[in-house]
């Protein structure tokens, strides 16, 4: 079967702003996804929680939006929208009816352009509280909610830009000024430092002449950050680092936590493959010997999340079941990733692996906002919008033997984070949280 090709165009404005255009007409919907090249590495010591802070003012109004009035806009024209942000980025999103699109381009080129004209020490006030309130309920409160924070700052050392996450420290956003989160926004926020991809039932001529009239008047930054510092890292840890952490969690749970190639290094590729073999499902080994054989296992999980410097994360998890002995937990969880490093996938493992993935890719591609989303990711990261394109190939065309010798490179005792929980006296033993649920409410930070 052939793989869908993904049609658009590109084009940018005077003040570097970048359009990707794509028109879909299968449903009266379109897709306005923004990217800004701006996440937590590129916050500064003493200044951490800056972009995870700015997702949550960017809905606070801007010089011709009251305050929450961009939600209720798009709202009442029968959208959705949200923003995320993450270790590499912060974006912003809305799919709405197609007839309402000159609405959702103006709301994002006004908050884009004049959003200082609304930011007040009240609003700054008030969010900082919001974020606080959300570290509380995500992070401190949550059973298991500090293995993200725990597993950054074992990863990558303290001068890294990805050791702290992006929630940030709390005592940073006490102390930053006014001044200084004004300053974050001038920097970042500018056209130069953005892609905005619209994709579903649209006329692209109309489109560009719309954001053209809305975004052209947005005055470029002739001063954005030319270059990071420099973010390479050994591929190994250089020894295994673990923790005991007591905590309220209602069953014990072990993390493993790795650095990985890159996002956009094919060996990724065969990593998030390995992690379908592991963990995509009830056929998976992890879960057919930890869960159902031997039934020393609530859950478990074994995931990639791409970051492109320095290192990716491979991560998973092992919830025990009561009275398990976590060694044997350990040892199970340890023995069927050692497989991998040694032995090829069968034939059928690494058809069943692939066909998964084309069904997640193949699944998010027939949705607008999932495509506007790709297109402004790859383009942000990667300068490149036609790896949209590419992406689905390359998984299939990927060997056993790719898949093993990523796993030897990754699944090493020298290179392994091991977080293990254990619930604290009194701790009512109340279900686990999902998998699923848990990665995707941590993985990005969301205004929501």
């Amino acid at each position: 079967m052939p793989v869908p090709k993904v049609q658009f165009t590109e084009t940018r404005l005077s003040n570097g702003l970048r359009v990707i255009i794509s028109e879909d007409h299968l449903a009266p919907v379109v897709a306005v996804n923004v990217w800004y090249n701006v996440g937590s590495k590129h916050e500064v010591p003493g200044k951490t929680g800056f972009a995870h802070l700015f997702e949550h003012v960017m809905f606070q109004g801007s010089a011709h939006v009251g305050k929450a009035e961009h939600i209720a806009l798009v709202q009442a024209a029968g959208g959705t929208m949200n923003g995320t942000t993450w270790l590499d980025r912060t974006n912003y999103f809305e799919t709405m009816p197609s007839h309402q699109l000159a609405l959702a381009l103006w709301l994002e080129a006004d908050r884009m352009g004049t959003l200082l004209d609304a930011l007040s020490q009240e609003n700054l006030d008030n969010q900082r509280e919001v974020v606080k309130n959300e570290k509380r309920q995500s992070y401190d409160n949550r059973p298991y909610g500090s293995w993200t924070e725990k597993m950054l700052g074992s990863l990558y050392p303290p001068e890294h830009p990805y050791h702290h996450p992006t929630i940030g420290s709390m005592a940073d956003l006490d102390a930053a000024s006014l001044d200084d989160v004004k300053a974050f926004f001038r920097l970042h926020y500018a056209p130069n430092n953005a892609v905005l991809s619209v994709v579903g039932d649209v006329d692209p001529a109309q489109v560009r002449a719309w954001v053209e009239k809305f975004f052209g008047a947005i005055p470029a930054n002739p001063n954005l950050p030319v270059t990071l510092p420099d973010m390479s890292l050994p591929a190994s840890i250089g020894g295994e680092i673990r923790e005991i952490v007591p905590d309220r969690v209602p069953l014990p749970r072990i993390h493993w936590g790795f650095r990985g190639p890159i996002f956009g290094d094919p060996r990724l590729d065969a990593l998030d493959l390995a992690g379908q073999i592991l963990a995509g499902g009830k056929g998976s080994r992890l879960h057919r010997r930890l869960v159902r054989e031997e039934r020393i296992a609530q859950d478990v999980a074994l995931f990639s999340m791409g970051l492109v410097a320095g290192a990716s994360i491979t991560a998973g998890w092992a919830t025990a079941r009561p009275g398990v002995d976590l060694v044997r937990l350990e040892t199970a969880f340890w023995e069927e990733l050692e497989k991998l490093t040694k032995e090829l996938v069968s034939d059928d493992e690494l058809a069943r692996a692939k066909a998964l993935t084309e069904a997640d890719e193949l699944g998010a591609l027939q949705r607008v906002d999932e495509k506007a989303d790709r297109l402004s990711m790859y383009a942000t990261l990667f300068d490149d919008p036609e790896m949209i394109n590419d992406i689905l190939p390359r998984y299939l065309s990927t060997t056993a033997e790719q898949i093993r010798d990523v796993c030897a490179a990754v699944f090493r005792a020298d290179n392994r984070v091991v977080l293990t929980y254990l619930p604290t006296a009194g701790t009512d033993a109340t279900p686990a949280a999902e998998p699923e649920a848990e990665a995707g409410a941590q993985a990005a930070e969301s205004a929501a």
